[in-house]
């Protein structure tokens, strides 16, 4: 039988036979969103039971952020209502959503960097002692959640001072602080690897063993047919259906969000040897981060750095281009460079993409144009006056060029989705001609269309005669896209891969293992 038919066969909502018998936990019903007379979100309706992991998907602006902020009391519906055990409810603010037990974990980070980890997780629901914080409790209690989830940071560190996935960590373990009924993850995974993903998995299996609703949102579908009791698909802010996660592929589920068949993931690798040397690192150190790091990418060649959390992958690269402290031989071209600042490395002609575009990439309370255009002023203005003729022009390209999908020319770069933030990010560097292109987690948080689409923008790029690096935390990225594979560990390369050795399987016991014995050709 046919994707389609069987597809057609399956349920377009749960069968009323399936449908619970006492209420749901938590019911939607026909829940609507309006911004300024633009629907968002249009006729939800979902049953969200006990004991039930229930995944939402869709591409980026297919409505999945409207809809949790909606059952979290971030928002309220244009249209529709909300019902616990039966009993219409009204959230005007997400404190109301908590109160009823709903917690969300953002995707974003939201927590205060200048405080501690301990200040973080209790901030706002302090324990006292006889009208006293209570910080020794709040401490051990803080140390006892994070130990739980595999997190080794202090309790006393300050959250600006510790990694991405554990400040990740951090969020996920404010959320599980206190009992609630239902729990939704958005995107819990997307700086997560290896062991945090899988502690992380095993703890929403214990939520759901325990009798707590999890709602679980992401574009890792492989998470998605582990975890999933039931299926909800959203597409530009309508439901496609609710399925039985037992009866969805990967390739099902990518199609429902789409709405069409899609190609092959990973274009078809370019045929021929790679060029002569365009980037040669030797002995880069990073105090306290990467050692002795050598490496030389090749004009067409995509170069990947696997490893794990903590291996060092970004920092290193941070180092070489001068944004924290290292000590580097580099070489463009054959030609010694000194780079000092991010600013000296395009100038050079090596560009690079943040894995923290929201960060670090874009200003996203600013307009397309300014974002845009920020890293090549000097092609926009005449003395100290800015022709924004000249802006809007290569916007109006670049919109065209990396189908970035905006609404208008004049919105912020907030107002994008997630893919869409990453195309204008890769637009933006891209203007300013660089010979070496380096992306740090191209598609992280992206969905499954606009994975396809960056991954055909980077083999363009060699295409033209670039060099490109990627560094990326999922290996089935690295293995589909590259050409050799580099992995580190603990601050150093323990190996590279390319032809028949290039697996995930090898990758992982590169990065795990140090003394990794190599299987020829291993599956993958």
């Amino acid at each position: 039988m046919s994707i389609a038919a069987r597809l057609d066969r399956d349920i377009v909502a749960v069968p009323t036979a399936d449908r619970p018998t006492a209420p749901a936990v938590l019911r939607a019903a026909g829940l609507s969103k309006q911004f300024g007379g633009v629907t968002v979100l249009a006729d939800v309706t979902l049953d969200i039971l006990p004991g039930e992991i229930h995944a939402i998907i869709g591409e980026n602006g297919a409505g999945k952020s409207t809809f949790m902020r909606l059952l979290s009391g971030y928002i309220e519906p244009t249209e529709g209502t909300l019902s616990i055990d039966g009993h219409d409810v009204r959230f005007a603010k997400p404190d109301h959503a908590q109160a009823a037990g709903i917690a969300l974990v953002h995707q974003e980070i939201l927590l205060a960097d200048a405080l501690t980890v301990t200040d973080n997780l209790f901030l706002g629901r302090e324990l006292t002692r006889s009208g006293i914080v209570d910080d020794a409790r709040m401490r051990k209690l803080a140390a006892a959640k994070l130990a739980e989830l595999g997190c080794e940071i202090s309790p006393t560190a300050l959250v600006r001072d510790i990694p991405l996935a554990d400040r990740q960590l951090v969020q996920i373990a404010r959320a599980l602080l206190d009992d609630h009924r239902v729990v939704i993850f958005d995107e819990p995974t997307a700086v997560l690897t290896g062991g945090e993903v899988e502690r992380l998995l095993a703890i929403i299996f214990d939520l759901k063993a325990r009798g707590v609703a999890v709602l679980y949102i992401s574009h890792r579908l492989d998470e998605v047919q582990r975890l999933a009791d039931k299926v909800t698909v959203l597409r530009d802010g309508k439901m496609v259906g609710t399925y039985p996660g037992h009866t969805l592929t990967q390739i099902d589920m990518a199609r429902l969000m789409v709405g069409r068949e899609l190609a092959a993931l990973y274009p078809p690798k370019r045929a021929g040897k790679a060029g002569a040397p365009m980037l040669t690192v030797r002995n880069a150190t990073v105090p306290g981060f990467a050692q002795d790091i050598s490496f030389t990418v090749r004009r067409g060649e995509i170069l990947g750095f696997a490893g794990m959390i903590g291996a060092g992958r970004t920092e290193l690269f941070e180092g070489i281009l001068g944004l924290r402290p290292a000590t580097a031989a580099v070489e463009l071209n054959g030609a010694s460079i000194r780079i000092r600042s991010q600013r000296e490395a395009l100038d050079a002609g090596i560009g690079y993409l943040t894995e923290d575009r929201k960060g670090k990439g874009l200003l996203l309370q600013e307009r397309l144009g300014p974002n845009l255009t920020l890293s090549a002023l000097s092609r926009f203005h005449r003395g100290l006056v800015m022709k924004n003729s000249r802006e809007t022009e290569a916007l109006a390209k670049a919109v065209a060029d990396y189908d970035i999908r905006v609404k208008s020319l004049a919105a912020s770069a907030g107002q994008l989705s997630g893919g869409n933030q990453q195309k204008l990010l890769l637009a933006k560097v891209l203007l300013t001609d660089p010979s070496v292109v380096i992306i740090d987690e191209p598609t992280r948080g992206i969905d499954i269309a606009n994975k396809a689409q960056i991954y055909l923008f980077i083999q363009d790029l060699v295409a033209q005669g670039k060099a490109c690096v990627v560094i990326s935390s999922e290996m089935q990225e690295l293995v589909g896209l590259c050409d050799r594979i580099i992995v580190m560990r603990e601050g150093r390369i323990s190996g590279e891969v390319s032809g028949e050795e290039m697996t995930e399987s090898n990758i992982a016991l590169l990065a795990t293992s140090e003394r990794a014995q190599l299987a020829h050709g291993g599956s993958q």
